[in-house]
């Protein structure tokens, strides 16, 4: 175990947040830079949340603590589906290297106020947790109790925690979002990966779209296609066939 959480390695970019996994990595820039903030932008099913584990997993491979606050999971959910991708993180988590924070109450009606003191929290939360890597999964259940422009802020103040050195992964539905504050959104991040279906054949798979890392040349409109294989995890298909 302390193997694998002593650091990362001499031969690695101590600037980058590998994925894990070399292909995807390939895709954008060798990695996301630690320090900014990352959107994962997709409908319903397009692999923002197997995006963000398999991100998570690099990030416990590198050395760093990664705390996921989720309103779609719960650990015990979280734990198993990171189990049939083939990134067992029970021990990272037993261990304390990894937490979830479960943000979803069925049945509880937040109200705009106590929605607004929850964004804050969460603020508060990541500046002081000892966690290098923070991920958001998903922003959309808030859009239902609170202002866009609550979100805005919210985003703004994560802006400032990754100018402090925090690295910040958001995942979000577009269809909850209006278009103009999506634009606003994207420009606020430093990295934004876009999450698509395409259909090969007859079955779909997953796209993800890099349209803009943060001082990477030559990512913007690269495309990386997979699957998700219960018991092995991503399967990267040929980008000559997926193109969307």
């Amino acid at each position: 175990m302390n193997d694998g959480l002593s650091g990362l390695l001499g031969g690695e970019d101590k600037h980058i947040l590998s994925t894990g996994n070399s292909e995807i990595d390939k895709k954008i820039a060798d990695g996301l830079p630690l320090g900014s903030l990352t959107l994962i932008e997709g409908e319903n099913d397009t692999g923002k949340s197997v995006l963000t584990q398999q991100i998570m997993w690099g990030a416990m491979k590198q050395g760093l603590n990664v705390d996921l606050y989720t309103t779609e999971m719960t650990a015990k959910s979280f734990l198993s589906q990171m189990e049939s991708m083939s990134l067992d993180v029970s021990d990272y988590f037993a261990w304390g290297y990894m937490r979830l924070f479960h943000l979803h109450m069925v049945g509880f009606k937040w109200s705009k106020e106590e929605m607004d003191g929850i964004l804050q929290r969460i603020i508060d939360h990541i500046r002081t947790s000892k966690a290098q890597v923070a991920i958001i999964d998903s922003l959309t259940m808030f859009t239902e109790y609170t202002q866009q422009e609550a979100i805005l802020t919210f985003l703004t103040n994560c802006k400032n925690l990754v100018d402090h050195g925090k690295t910040i992964l958001i995942t979000l539905h577009t269809y909850a979002f209006q278009e103009d504050t999506l634009v606003r959104i994207r420009s606020i991040c430093d990295a934004h990966l876009m999450m698509k279906k395409s259909l090969i054949g007859d079955k779909y798979v997953m796209v993800m779209e890099v349209v803009k890392v943060r001082g990477a040349r030559k990512t913007t409109g690269n495309l990386v296609s997979f699957e998700v294989h219960p018991g092995y995890g991503m399967k990267i298909i040929p980008i000559s066939m997926a193109k969307v």
